[in-house]
């Protein structure tokens, strides 16, 4: 008998998965700046920078970024630590925006809001089918779902060394404002 494994989150060894570090795409943070309008005084703090890819676009586009992760990679971060240990946002920020690790995006969601009061994580659009997650999505803040018209290209794991193939899996940037009541929009980008 012949297995398989695909290339997707959640298919292989945690400990191959280097922390569910997955590059975000340059296209992915370029469609959130058309998307949205940031205010001129946004302090985004991206709390898995990884390799720096949001950040490298939002400082771009005039944006300070305080960047952080639970490991460094080859990227300078201001400071290495677990998200999850933060009590409170890097002074003078406003805004999380991060393509968190996927393996616990409900509690890096819940944690971040707890934080400061806009938060963007780009996440599987199969986030929004929860049960579990009900009161995240219908009760903290959910203000749009930016859904990709079109695939965004496979963002492979670090350390991914096998073929490269176009995705399958459709993405969404969710923001949520703690002041926002009522249901989110559904925006395609």
């Amino acid at each position: 008998m012949i297995s398989f494994r695909s290339g997707q989150s959640g298919q292989h060894a945690h400990t191959r998965r280097a922390f569910d570090f997955y590059s975000t795409p340059a296209i992915a943070v370029e469609a959130l700046l058309k998307a949205e309008r940031f205010v001129s005084n946004t302090r985004v703090w991206e709390p898995a920078a990884g390799d720096g890819a949001i950040a490298h676009a939002f400082r771009a586009h005039g944006f300070p970024v305080i960047c952080s992760d639970i490991v460094e990679r080859a990227f300078p971060l201001h400071f290495t630590g677990d998200f999850f240990t933060q009590l409170k946002a890097p002074a003078g920020c406003t805004t999380i925006i991060t393509n968190p690790p996927y393996r616990n995006a409900t509690e890096f969601a819940q944690h971040a809001l707890e934080l400061l009061p806009d938060v963007y994580l780009l996440l599987r659009l199969a986030f929004y089918e929860s049960v579990r997650r009900t009161e995240l999505l219908e009760h903290r803040g959910l203000r749009v779902v930016h859904v990709f018209r079109r695939r965004l290209p496979r963002m492979h794991r670090h350390d991914w060394n096998g073929p490269r193939s176009s995705s399958s899996i459709a993405f969404a940037w969710f923001a949520w404002r703690r002041s926002h009541r009522g249901p989110p929009i559904l925006n395609r980008i």
